[in-house]
């Protein structure tokens, strides 16, 4: 059971999500810079401040049990992104994407990704209140899901071999260098497409793998389209200063993988158990809570363990 929103409000959040955007790229970004640790804390900063401030709206406007929803997806949402900023690290990596030229995929992808939220959001919670039933393949896809992040993932990832570059290659005509920060070229003629396009279809891609797990997840705690959207926005929208302050230090989570994989396990676990137990929200808030505090904290410890014994 969930609240009915008007249509003015959704207006209004989507007017309000636009307009942070143009600033965003119009403003702040106009011109393309190798994003630095400092800026991408500020913006981080800034953007999790905006998220704070939206959920304070939603505690004086509908109250204090869907303030903790949103809360609740929102942490969520956020914990299962950086696991995919790892993966946007691969994939500038591997292309050899430079510095300045990074915050313009990524702010495209994310335009790209908020789309596919909408339709996944809108589809899920569509099915889910047709037919009931559907929340016990969402819940067994989630144990599943916690399951294979728990188990040994291969390192070796040749992207170049990836049907998303064979049928990207095969649609556009390719340009080997990269022209600026354009995703598009006209070269004798042709409109071909640089790395920078080729990347971002990666990044748009990464994005739809990870909204299969993490659209369940969030539905697992609430089946509020307008819960479950603005959460999805606002740790989509934290994204790319994430990004830039995670990537000088890939290596220091590495213990939230494991976190992530139980919170997953337990989503599902709480979806599979709807029908005979409604677990009180503040309860999975806290296990939820409870599981990201000792994964961190485990994380930061193991790191001050090895810099000790690997000290002179």
């Amino acid at each position: 059971m969930h609240h009915e929103t008007s249509l003015w409000v959704w207006v209004a959040f989507l007017l309000f999500v636009l307009l942070v955007l143009a600033l965003d790229l119009g403003i702040f970004h106009k011109k393309s810079h190798a994003v630095g640790f400092k800026e991408s804390l500020v913006w981080s900063a800034v953007w999790i401040a905006l998220a704070l401030c939206f959920s304070g709206i939603i505690y004086y406007w509908r109250g204090e049990g869907d303030f903790m929803l949103f809360l609740t997806g929102y942490v969520i949402e956020k914990s299962l992104s950086v696991d995919n900023l790892f993966v946007f690290l691969l994939i500038f990596s591997y292309f050899k994407i430079p510095n300045q030229y990074q915050h313009k995929v990524l702010f495209f992808g994310i335009l790209g990704a908020l789309v596919m939220r909408a339709f996944f959001i809108w589809a899920g919670i569509a099915i889910l209140e047709k037919f009931t039933w559907v929340i016990y393949l969402f819940g067994a896809f989630l144990v599943f899901s916690g399951i294979k992040m728990l188990l040994p993932q291969s390192d070796e990832h040749d992207l170049e071999k990836s049907w998303v570059i064979t049928w990207t290659k095969k649609i556009f005509p390719t340009s080997p260098h990269f022209h600026d920060d354009k995703f598009f070229v006209r070269l004798n003629g042709v409109l071909t497409v640089t790395p920078l396009f080729i990347t971002l279809i990666f990044v748009e891609f990464s994005d739809l793998v990870f909204a299969v797990d993490s659209i369940p997840a969030i539905i697992g705690i609430t089946n509020d389209p307008f819960l479950v959207f603005t959460s999805n926005v606002f740790a989509i929208l934290g994204l790319r200063s994430l990004y830039f302050a995670l990537k000088g230090f890939a290596d220091i989570f590495h213990y939230l993988k494991y976190g992530l994989s139980i919170i997953l396990m337990f989503i599902g676990l709480k979806m599979l158990f709807s029908h005979f137990y409604h677990m009180p929200i503040w309860i999975t808030m806290t296990v939820i809570f409870g599981i990201l505090t000792v994964s961190v904290f485990a994380s930061l410890y193991s790191n001050s363990k090895k810099k000790k014994l690997s000290a002179p």
